[in-house]
């Protein structure tokens, strides 16, 4: 039996690829990236489809040490992945998973739009004394 192909919502593909949401809606209405319509009119992308688009986009070498976040005075940096970001009215709610634990920041809804963070995007969590701080990776 032949595997079903996976769909990614635009957002989700924007975030595989690297490039913003807006990008990925222009790319489907110019018709330079497949989708299907749900029975909602909602777009979603086979995952097959972002593969020559992976490849032609130019990537930023990733930086694996702390060095980047020098210019900071919190020295506590806890890297995991984003499991989950609730925005509503003027805040959002940040949270990382790191190993088998899980750390919540609650941060300005302004901040978590500028820094684009999404579910499954890594982050560090910067914490002095009783704040933590998100920091995109």
């Amino acid at each position: 039996m032949a595997k079903a192909e996976v769909l990614l919502t635009p957002r989700e593909a924007a975030a595989e690829i690297g490039v913003s949401y807006a990008a990925v809606k222009q790319w489907i209405l110019a018709g330079k990236l497949t989708s299907t319509k749900t029975p909602g009119g909602h777009h979603r992308i086979p995952q097959s489809a972002l593969t020559p688009l992976v490849k032609s986009t130019p990537t930023k070498p990733k930086i694996q040490s702390r060095e980047r976040f020098r210019n900071v005075s919190g020295r506590n940096q806890l890297v995991g992945k984003i499991v989950e970001v609730k925005i509503s009215g003027l805040f959002a709610k940040v949270v990382l998973a790191i190993g088998d634990q899980q750390v919540t920041s609650i941060i300005t809804a302004d901040a978590a739009r500028e820094m684009q963070l999404r579910k499954g995007q890594t982050a560090a969590a910067l914490m002095k004394s009783t704040e933590v701080m998100i920091v995109r990776v």
